[in-house]
């Protein structure tokens, strides 16, 4: 009997991960555009350069999603979170008038389960199909010791291109224009150790137990809505925009917003969602502007010129307007 050790023995598994790799070729490759150089299995993705630009901008975008993770390992629902990956980087892209060309992912775990994760790397393409971007590079890595065997973790990298000339958003940005929301799906991807914090320390409640006619798991877990086809469809519409992600709207509003300015937003023009109405019975409605998106995934500053067709063209509707004062977020 040989005492001398592989790689397996320390517990990674190469033919594992070969296998994995193999298992979501398909689904990767339907992620694909022209634009796409290549296959799979290169050391680096390839990826050319759209045409049409005058000034062309590559624009980057990095994000995770939080813990939110753990409420999918623990529930065992694993097919969503990917999709939350591609959101949380192509809705910042989209901020500063980029349009999403190709995405890559990294999955670092204990020990590497290929059925869960085919899962994530399935939603992952799921997403990049949502915001027409290519999935052309990810690293899966296997790290006994870091990770316990059911943990892992993600971090997803998004690349843009935008035209120089349309990137610059603030200055635009005046008193009169009217600021329109676009829902949000859920609590997308920010403010989850509140969440578990309240849900499962204080309340004491179970991944299974039902919540608004279906289990609390699957509430918890509704993917990030990615807005990347609403941007397109309403480029030349658009004035400004902001992601509502962690610091909400007072936070995230004022980003895009010049010095001289302020955002009136009207509370009662919200469009809640029943999960915030939940957690506001136990958290105070300041503290609930700071952690959560409120049911808005994302604001757009807007010429009134423009609201009837942008709401002719999407679920968008309006929360407020822009006026003259210091720049920030007045919730009226």
């Amino acid at each position: 009997m040989s005492s001398k050790l592989s790689y397996k023995d320390a517990g990674v598994d190469i033919d594992a991960g070969n296998s994995f790799v193999n298992d979501i070729k398909e689904d990767v490759k339907s992620t694909f555009d022209a634009n796409v150089i290549g296959g799979i299995g290169s050391f680096a993705g390839a990826y050319a350069l759209p045409g049409g630009y005058k000034e062309p901008v590559l624009l980057s975008a990095t994000d995770g999603v939080g813990t939110k993770l753990k409420i999918a390992i623990e529930s065992s629902k694993l097919d969503t979170v990917g999709i939350d990956l591609v959101a949380m980087c192509v809705n910042d892209l989209i901020c500063n008038f980029g349009t999403p060309m190709f995405f890559l992912d990294y999955y670092a775990t204990g020990k590497l389960v290929r059925e869960d994760a085919v899962q994530v790397v399935r939603g992952i393409a799921k997403g990049c199909k949502e915001a027409e971007c290519a999935l052309i590079g990810g690293e899966t890595a296997e790290m006994p010791g870091m990770y316990s065997q059911n943990d892992f973790d993600l971090a997803g990298f998004a690349v843009g291109i935008a035209e120089k000339s349309q990137m610059e958003r603030v200055s635009l940005v005046k008193e009169g224009q009217v600021l329109l929301a676009l829902p949000s799906s859920g609590i997308h991807s920010n403010g989850y150790s509140l969440v578990r914090k309240l849900f499962f320390d204080k309340l004491g409640m179970d991944y299974s137990d039902e919540f608004e006619g279906k289990p609390l798991y699957e509430t918890l877990l509704t993917p990030t809505r990615i807005y990347v086809k609403e941007f397109k469809k309403c480029k030349d519409e658009i004035v400004a925009l902001a992601h509502i992600t962690g610091g909400g709207i007072v936070e995230n509003l004022p980003r895009v917003l010049p010095q001289n300015i302020k955002a009136i937003v009207k509370k009662d023009a919200i469009k809640t969602l029943p999960v915030f109405d939940f957690i506001g019975k136990y958290v105070e409605e300041e503290e609930m502007f700071r952690t959560f998106n409120m049911g808005v995934g994302m604001v757009w500053a807007v010429e009134e010129s423009s609201v009837d067709k942008i709401l002719n063209e999407t679920d968008a509707y309006v929360i407020g307007y822009l006026e003259k004062g210091e720049k920030g977020v007045e919730l009226v």
